[in-house]
């Protein structure tokens, strides 16, 4: 699937220093309002991507039906000028999203759409989309806490992933430290491992 394409799958997204992207229930108060730090920023050459040079270069969204629930959510929908795919089973009412019930059908969506950059979200939907190798770009900004437990932003792969770092910064003002990596073509097919349906 990777190979047959134009699109590339790019990841952005926040976790836990133990690798969590929310709390049981899905809180995300640790990131969006953490308590205040002295922390100690660097700046290097080659910087990760920010939201500001990664967002406005994507032009089309794919998303787990949980991470659609809690952006649904918000006071305003940030992706007015995009196209949204939401991977699910059932059919939620809304206008402003196309539906796709696995990544077969997401990747069908995104080459129907001439999408260039896909902005893959939700620990879920990121997994699944690796397990088929559709992810090309990884961001990861990684936050200064241990969470424990809760929801993981990796899970069980069917080969090891190779990944070329891009970029890497950390930033003073909320000591997230920020890496950008590309995904590695696998040089050895291994056996596609069974994509699981979100719902």
């Amino acid at each position: 699937m990777r190979n047959n394409r134009t699109w590339r799958g790019c990841v952005f997204i926040a976790m836990s220093l133990d690798g969590f992207i929310a709390k049981p229930g899905g809180d995300l108060a640790w990131l969006t309002d953490p308590a205040p730090r002295a922390h100690t920023g660097s700046a290097t050459e080659n910087p990760a991507r920010e939201w500001e040079t990664f967002f406005p270069n994507i032009d089309v969204v794919v998303m787990g039906r949980r991470t659609y629930e809690t952006v649904a959510g918000f006071d305003e929908w940030p992706f007015t000028c995009k196209p949204v795919i939401v991977l699910t089973t059932t059919a939620p009412s809304d206008p402003r999203i196309q539906l796709a019930r696995d990544v077969g059908e997401a990747a069908a969506l995104l080459g129907g759409l001439g999408a260039q950059r896909a902005y893959i979200d939700g620990g879920r939907t990121i997994q699944s989309f690796l397990a088929a190798e559709l992810i090309d770009e990884i961001t990861v900004s990684i936050a200064p806490i241990l969470l424990g437990r809760g929801h993981r932003l990796f899970g069980e792969l069917g080969a090891d992933v190779q990944l070329t770092l891009r970029g890497h910064h950390a930033t003073a003002s909320d000591g997230l430290v920020r890496v950008t990596y590309d995904v590695e073509t696998r040089k050895d097919p291994a056996p596609s491992p069974e994509i699981p349906r979100l719902g």
